[in-house]
């Protein structure tokens, strides 16, 4: 049942644009619903997407079509994100999805930040659904489109490079140095990050992986990490800072499509996006811990999330009970309810 749901749900945002409104918001709606299916909340997904679907933008019609031999010149090109979900939606009747993310993960990966990280995060959501099982035309559609998101709007994380150094992941995050001024886009704050002399070390600073399992290790690490920092830091910038903890979980729930030559990389390019966002955004000093909500039960937290309906809330709370269920540290539930405190 929940499968049907789902296809139904992806059938109506298909319909949909990537953002909206005259900030370019990042539409949530099929990355919520997947968690909503997932997390065994079905039942109140029409009802959450009727009352989402409202402000959302059409999708863009196709201006130029993107071929093989012209992609290179689009990428990057969020004026065209129209033509690049027709090219993928090409794609995904010409090959098997597997074949088409294998192909273009690598070329994408450079601009992981694209949509601040909503490109990837997207792109794992859809992969989730067909890695269960479900490969229905509504779901590889899914796919197509969060594929055309990540391409138009690519973005690099100045100085991002491979991880070789010994730090665990909770030091690494430590390690971040903040940008001078805490002001501005994400646009003018990354801007800031090539000048700084300590980033391209604290890029580098993370513990390097010596085999696919490792970077699994890594990654549910850097997830459980992200997501605890969040409780004392989050106030910084709410919503930007819940993509350090949720694109990593994106990533880390991709690799099972991926060939393990890919993951190293994976993780080097995430870590980036993640340390990039800390820097930009997040305060160097914790709210005090006896300030802070002690937290709700694992069972509670996506009933909460739900009741509050806000789709970054339901997407940390997602992440933070895989970040329970690889710690143990109940500190992770109290900072997705933190989210909610938050984000009004």
């Amino acid at each position: 049942m929940g499968d049907g749901i789902l296809d139904e749900a992806y059938e109506r945002f298909a319909r949909t644009g990537p953002e909206w409104g005259e900030s370019s918001l990042t539409n949530h709606g099929p990355m919520a619903v997947e968690v909503l299916v997932r997390r065994g909340l079905a039942a109140d997904v029409h009802r959450w997407v009727d009352a989402y679907l409202g402000k959302l933008s059409e999708l863009p019609s196709v201006s130029d079509r993107i071929t093989d031999a012209t992609w290179q010149d689009a990428l990057g090109d969020g004026r065209r994100v129209g033509d690049w979900s027709a090219y993928f939606e090409e794609q995904m009747r010409e090959h098997p999805w597997r074949e088409v993310l294998v192909t273009w993960w690598p070329r994408l990966l450079p601009g992981i930040v694209a949509g601040a990280t909503h490109g990837v995060i997207r792109v794992s959501h859809a992969v989730r659904t067909l890695l269960r099982g479900d490969t229905s035309p509504a779901a590889v559609t899914e796919l197509a489109h969060g594929l055309a998101f990540w391409a138009a709007r690519m973005r690099a994380v100045p100085g991002a490079a491979e991880v070789d150094g010994t730090l665990e992941v909770n030091a690494a995050l430590d390690a971040i140095p903040r940008i001078p001024s805490q002001q501005g886009t994400v646009a003018v704050r990354f801007g800031q990050l090539a000048e700084m002399p300590a980033w391209p070390a604290s890029l580098r600073a993370l513990r390097a992986p010596s085999n696919p399992a490792e970077v699994q290790d890594i990654l549910q690490d850097l997830v459980a990490g992200a997501v605890a920092r969040y409780l004392g830091h989050g106030h910084g910038s709410p919503v930007l800072l819940v993509h350090t903890a949720t694109a990593p979980n994106a990533v880390l729930h991709t690799l099972p499509a991926l060939p393990p030559s890919l993951w190293a990389p994976s993780l080097s390019a995430v870590w980036a996006a993640s340390a990039a966002i800390t820097a930009a955004y997040s305060p160097s000093e914790s709210i005090p811990r006896h300030e802070l909500p002690d937290g709700i039960h694992a069972d509670e937290l996506m009933s909460y999330a739900l009741q509050h309906s806000d789709e970054h809330v339901i997407k940390f709370a997602d992440t933070a009970l895989d970040a329970f269920a690889h710690t143990g540290d109940s500190e992770v539930l109290a900072a997705a309810q933190r989210v909610g405190d938050l984000i009004k």
